[in-house]
Parts: structure tokens; sequence; C-alpha cells
């Protein structure tokens, strides 16, 4: 971070110094007051089943040199009388969380730091590993941590860029309509991707055409530059005025495509396209979605003059973020952990990749609720366990409580597949226990299959822990 003084922070969020020195420093901000560093900024945010108010004088004894408090506190006046002897500055401000966010829109014009900003209803986080992968061969990169990109993670993000950083890889989710508007306030990307839109967050989007027009709000500067999965349908019609927009894909006419695309182990190639030239790739993962996700970042990094030489390079250091996608081969087991998070495009891509494993026994699929679809969640359930019933799987287990909808419409399909719901994780552990369900996963010399995967609230990790524990 770029030093910051008290009196620049009181000026971009409006507040009122109850105590301290103008003059002094600040080096970092932080939410966590057991993670505060020296000259550090403290910003107590107020959430459900927690209040960071309660510990601003432990950052304070943490080494922090300021604190935000918010005006009108239930012990605003405890909190001040308990602080003022402190050499710290306390800051009052109307909401803790909007002056962060006032913070960071005021930080970001500090920044010489080419800003690419990534969105979409899945593939951010791996579509932001790849580029950064790629983008570290020729440069400094900060990169958003795992998938921290919401109205809290975002300006902590922006904030914790410096301009020893030639350029910034920044995932930004959104959930509600008006958040992406925040968001790009805070970023002001100068680069935006969509690597996809789909039916996540459909209980407040309410439509596709409502998530695009949102999730196109990650770009609105005039002249810069947007990257769009041109076979989307809905993103392949989408105009911005004074934005140049470039559409990537396979099966389009498009100024970077790939073609010939062969999946096998634990690798994908397949041949990119530019009006330049035509290339061989290969990327460390599987699944046509990591082709789309590989274009994304290889579009950019191309039209960031980068050699294709080195894009190659950086594509094969990729590693994805644990639990996404995550394949352990094991003696009797080939486990996929991707419990980090689900959505209906999400699941179809995962369970596509079994058919390139080298699985000759049992093939079990454990799926958890895809959530935030709205009012037409079980039907989306449905729909998806029909698509799923194609693929070569042999055992369904589910959890939650719209996934025995994904049951309904695999049996809609395929009758040879067994299904079972259960009432939470310790029962699917011991369904993966019973030994008449899956009795040649210790008997025979077949290698079996298991794949994982569910919302992160339903906490899947549990699961594939266990397996993993017990295989290892």
């Amino acid at each position: 971070m770029e030093k910051l003084t008290i009196q620049e922070i009181l000026e971009a969020t409006n507040g009122v110094l109850i105590s301290g020195d103008t003059n002094s420093i600040i080096s970092s901000v932080s939410t966590d007051s057991r993670a505060i560093s020296k000259d550090a900024l403290f910003v107590p945010i107020i959430g459900e089943n927690f209040d960071g108010h309660d510990f601003i004088e432990k950052s304070f004894e943490n080494g922090a040199k300021a604190s935000f408090i918010t005006r009108n506190h239930k012990k605003y006046e405890d909190i001040v009388k308990n602080n003022l002897k402190s050499p710290g500055s306390l800051i009052e401000v109307s909401d803790t969380l909007e002056a962060l966010q006032k913070l960071a829109e005021y930080y970001r014009h500090k920044l010489q730091v080419v800003i690419i900003g990534i969105t979409g209803s899945v593939g951010k986080t791996t579509t932001k590993e790849l580029l950064c992968s790629v983008l570290s061969e020729n440069m400094k990169v900060f990169k958003s941590p795992g998938n921290i990109n919401g109205q809290l993670g975002t300006p902590l993000n922006i904030l914790s860029i410096d301009n020893s950083y030639q350029a910034a890889v920044l995932e930004m989710g959104v959930s509600k309509i008006g958040e992406m508007n925040k968001l790009y306030n805070i970023t002001r990307p100068d680069i935006g991707i969509i690597t996809n839109i789909g039916v996540s967050h459909l209980e407040n989007f309410k439509n596709i055409e409502t998530t695009c027009y949102e999730k196109s709000q990650i770009i609105q500067k005039e002249n810069s530059k947007l990257y769009v999965n041109g076979d989307i349908p809905v993103l392949s019609k989408l105009h911005k005025n004074n934005i140049n927009i470039t559409k990537f894909g396979i099966n389009g006419d498009y100024k970077y495509k790939c073609d010939e695309i062969l999946s096998q182990c634990d690798k994908t190639s397949f041949v990119l396209s530019t009006p330049e030239f035509k290339d061989n790739i290969v990327i460390p993962c599987l699944g046509i979605h990591n082709v789309y996700n590989s274009l994304a970042a290889i579009c950019v990094a191309l039209d960031m003059n980068m050699h294709i030489d080195d894009i190659k390079s950086g594509l094969l250091k990729f590693k994805n973020i644990n639990k996404r996608q995550e394949i352990l081969e094991f003696t009797d087991v080939i486990l996929i952990d991707d419990s980090y998070n689900s959505s209906p495009d999400s699941v179809k891509s995962s369970v596509s990749i079994i058919k390139n494993l080298n699985a000759t026994g049992t093939v079990i699929l454990i799926l958890g609720d895809m959530l935030e679809l709205g009012k037409n969640s079980k039907d989306i359930h449905f729909e998806t366990g029909r698509h799923i019933a194609t693929e070569k799987i042999n055992i369904l287990i589910t959890v939650g409580e719209n996934s025995e909808y994904l049951s309904q419409g695999v049996k809609s399909v395929n009758q040879n597949i067994s299904c079972f719901h259960c009432k939470n994780n310790s029962e699917i552990i011991e369904k993966l226990e019973d030994i008449n369900l899956i009795q040649d996963i210790n008997n025979i010399k077949n290698k079996n299959l298991i794949l994982i995967k569910g919302s992160r609230s339903m906490h899947l990790e549990e699961v594939s822990e266990y397996i993993k524990n017990k295989y290892k």
C-alpha cells in the first residue's frame, strides 16, 4: 500500500477526527484486529453475528495507528472514553463499510497500475489464476486472494496494491443489482473480462438479461477494453458505447478462437487462432470451461503485447486454488474435489471431465444444493439433473433442500443411475461406508471415482476431507 496521512483519510471519507494527529502515516488497512500490522488503519465492520467495534481497543494494543468508529454507535461514548489516551487516531464516520469503500475509491487514483477486473457467473477465480500465471512471466502482478471479490473484499484488495506492481488482476463478484457500479467506482478497471453469464443469483437478478447488464458495468471508462465469451448468446449481443469489446470463443468468427480441443489425463490441448498466427496450446487442467477461461487469459495477454511463447509458459505453470477441480489420485480412488462453490453451469462443467479420467470402476457423484436460484430453483435443479444423467455416472448422492430434484431429473433420463438423498454430510459419509452400496470400492482392482460439488455453505469439504483421510 502507498502511504496515506490521516488528513487524506479524513478528506476521502468525510470523517471527523476525535483524537490523534492528522500528519500520522498509515501504511496498511485491516478489518481483523488479530492480524493488524504496525501503522495500520483498523476498520471495525458490523456483521450479522459480530461487531468490530468491540475490538478497537485491541487493535490499538496490537499496533494500529488509527481506527474508524461509527457515528451514533451504541458503544460510542465508551469507545471514545477508552481510547482518548491512545497514541492512535480515532476517526468518526457515518458507516465504516462505506468509509472503507470511499477510502479505496480515493486511493485508486494514486495507483499507476493496470487494473484488470474479472466477473461472470462462473469461472472468475480460475480465469484470474490463469491470467496471473501468464502475466507473471513478464511483470509483477497483484491478484486478489482466493475468491475475495465483494463489497468488503474489493476495497481491501485495492488498498493492498502499491505502485511497485505493473498489473493487478481483481475478481469482482456481485449478487444484487447496483453492486457492480459500486465496485467499478472503487476499482475503475482499465480492462474487463466477462467469463460467462448463467443462472447464478437469479433470486436477485430475476433473468439472464439483467445479470448480463449488471456484470457489464465492470467497464465504463471511454475507450477501455472489455473481453467477453462470444459463445454465450446474451454476451454475443453485448454492445456498450465507446467501449472496445472483443469476443473470444470456439463457435464463432472471433478475433481469438480455438478448435481441435483434446482433453486427456490431467491436460487439455487446443489450437489457438488469431488474425496473425495459429499455435498449439496446452493447459494443465480439464474441461471445455477451462478452455474458455484460458482463452480469456490469452487474448488479454496478447493485447498487452506479451509473446505467445511466454503466454504458453505461464499457462503451464497454472495451479488452481484448493477445492476447485482438485484431482487427487489414490490407489483405489480418483477424487475430484470441487467443493468450493456450485452453480448449474459449473456442475455441468465438472461432471463433463469424468470421461477424460481413467475411472474403470464405480463413478460416484456427490452434489449439494445450488443456492440463490430464485423461485425456479427446483426446476433448475431438475434440468441440471437431466443434463448430467447422460454422463458416465453410476451413483448420485445428494444433500440439501432442493438437491432431491437433481435426482428426479437424473431418474427421468437414466433409470440405471442409483440415487440417494442425505440429510447432512455425516449421512453422506455413512452412505459411502455402506459396503452394499459401493461394494466394489475396496474389493476390486478397478479405479473408482468420486466427484464432490456443492455451494460453499453446504460444507462438502467435510466429505472430501473424510475421503482424503480414508484413502491416502
